[in-house]
């Protein structure tokens, strides 16, 4: 079975420094990484999140009006 990835991609580099941020303080295991091959962002930076917690991230990001290109979900992706 190949693995899952859900990931965030932002328009600008402070979105996804501030996206990191905010889910860590909720105790959210999110790491900023390079944006995958597969996908395309302005900034070049992508924030990978816990499937699980896809919904209440995007409550997160409405609440501390973090602006998110696109969430997306990459079967195979390390």
């Amino acid at each position: 079975m190949k693995a899952l990835a859900c990931i965030a991609t932002f328009f600008v580099t402070h979105m996804a420094l501030r996206f990191e941020r905010e889910c860590r303080k909720e105790g959210y295991d999110v790491r900023i990484i390079p944006v995958p091959r597969s996908l395309s962002a302005s900034c070049g930076l992508a924030c990978r999140y816990p499937c699980e917690a896809e919904e209440r991230i995007k409550e997160l990001c409405a609440a501390h009006n973090i602006e998110v290109e696109g969430f997306h979900r990459l079967e195979g992706y390390n």
